[in-house]
């Protein structure tokens, strides 16, 4: 068992050809043994095997800099640099991270999680290592998965190519993001790869030159001749265009190959130089090869033996707001909100031509596959490139169209600058459908839905809906659609929640211009919880605490974050004490707007506002079960602010 012995990547460079054979199959079985237990990213990992041993073959890191773009690619990095004990914990709470974590090891230099950063991140620790003294410090920026179709990439292509920053980019090709990757660079690197003029003719040089014995001058001289003739088979050299030398295709699975091409391309000093590594995604695990969706991109728990997914955990249940459709065992029917979005957006597009669906890069995740199944000429998928989405998106609502933006929270943040000011300055009718909002669990800081609230009500113009229940979300999209004079956004959480008996009928008929208002679920007179989105579930367990405790509260649930219903503030300001909860940072959220709201009703008094949320701080992986308990989110830790709260006003 080589991989038992492997402590630090020098421990490979004592490995023969053989002997990293079998180390790369232990690898691929331990990986896919690891993660069918904790779930996480294993498609792209299964594919980066020969890749990450290579790399870690000829560079000294943490000397010279790696950086994983997207840091989902690194877990056989993690494995090489010592942290193999800890898959046992991947992803859950206090252990180990699904990315690159500098907490975890020196050689994880950068906490790379969303995509097309790490030719930015090069650029500045190559300008950082030169101007420093640095220089014998190499830096390696491995991307792949898509990200090079993300506008940052180019722009940091550009800025690298005109200062002649000495890096090395490793692209490494499998031709997926989560989906087939959408650019037109991608599309000419599929040719490359496929075509075989190319692959003979390379062949023919590189042996005949390999053949010929040749001094130093002599052979650089037919290096360079070799590289005109590689033009007959090569597209046009688009990295060159910039300043950045091209190197490849080189067989991404093939360690000797690789290590070749990185030595050669980490003695060359002139500038960046891009070495394009062709890689299988899933490799050598069938189902994952098998998968032609996503080839097992991103997976829950499975059987490792079929590849088959496990039954839901218990972190994907949600508390049931309210009295919920039960099955004959009194357990909550549940429904998943993607699931229910998805429904509801093909059935409208089938009465609307002019509603079209726009993703960035994920219509699997995002639930878009059926739409693009049904309307292909009403699909986009732009790529890794969330602005450019935007932006298109209302060019397209300007010329009379009704687009719907498919996008989970996290990447949202990414096109702020648009959603303000292309779409709403315009008040452009764009619908955003946010999903994954709020604490989504084990893929940690950057991919928790925590900002989009605070962000995108400060839009003037924009509506924010907050679904409670997946049952409410249809409802929520038909009322979206019925707005149009400025932009719409749909927040909702990852997974599933209860079917509620309390919820509107999605087939209900939409008036144009007629408001979906905020419902009360109880009344009490000693405090007054506006739950929104998912919280709902857990104030309502909450307010049942409270009430047999003799504290009796009343219980909204607002449905719409931005504008507020008058009628919930009217109610709340009657109250002592008014408790907002809400699935994002506190601060800047719901709970603000409510607290201004109450501020400018015409009222003698202002009742006492406690706003309950997450912190201002980053939260780390885990179960979102956990981190919402450890903040104070579930229904204890309302209950216990309530009546913290009310204790604090009798004193």
């Amino acid at each position: 068992m080589h991989l038992a012995k492997l402590t630090s990547p020098a421990d490979l460079r004592a490995l023969d050809n053989s002997q990293l054979a079998e180390l790369c199959a232990e690898i691929r079985h331990f990986v896919v043994q690891a993660v069918s237990q904790t779930g996480g990213h294993l498609g792209s990992n299964l594919g980066a095997v020969e890749l990450s041993v290579a790399l870690h073959r000829v560079f000294e890191s943490p000397r010279d800099v790696i950086i994983w773009d997207t840091g989902h690619q690194a877990y056989v990095h993690k494995l090489i640099t010592g942290r193999r004990d800890g898959f046992e914990r991947l992803r859950q709470r206090h252990g180990l991270s699904g990315y690159p974590s500098m907490s975890e090891s020196p050689h994880d230099v950068v906490e790379n999680s969303h995509a097309s950063t790490s030719l930015s991140w090069a650029s500045g620790l190559a300008a950082g290592f030169r101007l420093t003294g640095h220089e014998h410090r190499r830096v390696i920026a491995v991307i792949g998965d898509g990200a090079m179709t993300g506008g940052m990439a180019f722009e940091a292509l550009n800025n690298l190519g005109h200062y002649a920053q000495r890096a090395l980019i490793v692209l490494n090709d499998n031709g997926r993001s989560y989906a087939p990757t959408i650019s037109r660079l991608s599309t000419v690197m599929s040719r490359l790869r496929q075509s075989p003029h190319y692959v003979q003719g390379r062949r023919v040089v590189d042996h005949m030159l390999d053949r010929v014995p040749l001094g130093g001058g002599v052979r650089r001289s037919l290096d360079s001749a070799a590289a005109a003739m590689r033009e007959m088979w090569e597209p046009p050299a688009f990295f060159e265009t910039l300043g950045v030398r091209y190197v490849g295709p080189v067989d991404g699975h093939d360690i000797a190959a690789m290590e070749s091409a990185f030595r050669d391309a980490g003695a060359y000093v002139d500038g960046p130089i891009v070495v394009h590594v062709v890689t299988q995604k899933g490799r050598g695990y069938a189902p994952a090869e098998h998968d032609n969706e996503k080839h097992l991109h991103d997976i829950g728990l499975f059987d490792p033996a079929t590849g088959s997914s496990a039954a839901a955990s218990a972190a994907a249940s949600r508390t049931a707001p309210g009295p919920a459709a039960s099955d004959r065992h009194g357990v909550p029917a549940m429904r998943d909100y993607t699931a229910a979005f998805t429904e509801a957006l093909v059935a409208a597009a089938r009465r609307d031509r002019d509603i079209v669906a726009i993703t960035a890069a994920m219509p699997g995740s995002t639930g878009l596959l059926p739409f693009q199944r049904a309307f292909p000429d009403r699909f986009y998928d732009v790529g890794i490139a969330e602005q450019h989405a935007l932006t298109s998106a209302a060019g397209m609502a300007r010329a009379g169209l009704r687009p719907i933006v498919a996008v989970y929270s996290t990447f949202l943040a990414r096109a702020f600058d648009q959603a303000l000011y292309d779409i709403g300055l315009h008040r452009l009718p764009v619908v955003l459908c946010v999903d994954r909002a709020g604490i989504t669990g084990p893929d940690g800081a950057s991919h928790h839905g925590l900002y989009d609230i605070a962000i995108f009500t400060r839009i003037p113009g924009m509506t924010v809906f907050a679904p409670s229940s997946p049952d409410e979300l249809p409802l929520a999209f038909a009322h979206a659609l019925e707005i149009t004079d400025g932009p719409v956004a749909i927040r909702w959480p990852r997974g599933k929640g209860p079917v509620s008996a309390l919820a509107a009928s999605p087939d209900a008929p939409v008036s144009p211009g007629m408001r979906l208002h905020a419902l009360q679920h109880r009344a009490g007179p000693d405090a007054c919880i506006l739950a929104a989105g998912q919280t709902f579930g857990a104030a309502t367990d909450a307010a049942e605490l409270l009430s047999a405790e003799g504290i009796e509260v009343s219980l909204w649930d607002p449905r719409v974050i931005k504008p507020l219903d008058r009628a919930m503030l009217l109610d709340a300001a009657a109250h002592p004490l008014v408790v907002t909860a809400e699935d994002a940072v506190r601060v800047g959220g719901f709970g603000s707007l409510v607290s201004d709201a109450l501020q400018q009703l015409d009222a003698s008094t202002v009742p006492r506002v406690a706003q309950l949320g997450t912190p201002d701080a980053y939260l780390p992986h885990g179960s979102a079960d956990e981190l919402r308990a450890e903040v104070g989110l579930d229904a204890a830790g309302i209950a216990a602010s309530v009546r913290k709260t009310l204790a604090r006003i009798a004193a």
